[in-house]
């Protein structure tokens, strides 16, 4: 059996896996009544694909901008009359999403542990701010990598190298987390030792290679770095 990796850092993806970006449905639902949910994903699903989008193509535009378009997309596919209050409404909640439950306790454990933290993502380096400091995170996560130095988002090598560069360590031992299964993969491809985070029970991704781990939630991160006797 292939011996367990023994990474010495950690990086997180932000958006669904320390943030909850469904945590705007509730707004979303009270501006636009049985139709929150369908927005919402709507939303992050074009979000995604603008992303990658500019990315192949060379045109650039910071992740704000690109979530702001996503949603202007989204209500109109379905029909929703969006208007300017409703826009700011819903953008300003990318700055204040709700981290996932455990998520403190792991970060919290991680610091403990002596274990360097940080993030990973696609967000700009202002709205990623936003989005640490509302949770509480500050002092339990650095560094806060923006693909936004790199103009390239996710799955782009240039991306991913940005957490050897500021860590000092080579991509494999780095302990890269995502919940996106999409970013999990691009990760392992780049070198990181992985960890998708399927908190939805999703199938896996049908490319080769899987990540070195598929987790339920975000506790199995700290079996990589054991306790200090």
């Amino acid at each position: 059996m292939e011996k367990s990796p023994r990474p010495q850092a950690v990086l997180f993806d932000a958006y669904g896996t320390l943030f909850d970006v469904y945590s705007v449905v509730q707004a979303a639902e009270r501006l636009f009544p049985g139709n929150g949910e369908r927005l919402s994903l709507l939303w992050r699903d074009k979000q995604i694909e603008y992303s990658r989008l500019t990315s192949m193509s060379g045109h650039y535009q910071p992740f704000w901008e690109l979530t702001q378009a996503a949603l202007r997309y989204a209500a109109q596919r379905l029909g929703l009359s969006l208007s300017e209050s409703a826009q700011t409404s819903l953008m300003d909640g990318y700055r204040h999403l709700s981290p996932f439950p455990e998520n403190r306790e792991v970060l919290q454990e991680l610091h403990r542990r002596d274990i360097p933290a940080g993030v990973l993502s696609n967000g700009d380096p202002d709205m990623l701010g936003a989005a640490v400091k509302s949770a509480g995170f500050e002092a339990l996560l650095s560094p806060l990598l923006s693909v936004h130095a790199t103009r390239r988002y996710k799955t782009d090598p240039a991306a991913y190298a940005l957490g050897p560069d500021a860590l000092g360590l080579p991509a494999q031992d780095i302990l890269f987390v995502s919940s996106n299964a999409w970013d999990a993969l691009g990760a392992t491809w780049y070198g990181y030792t992985t960890v998708w985070v399927n908190r939805a029970g999703l199938p896996p991704e049908q490319l080769d290679p899987p990540p070195h781990r598929i987790a339920r939630s975000l506790r199995e991160v700290l079996d990589f770095f054991p306790t200090p006797t």
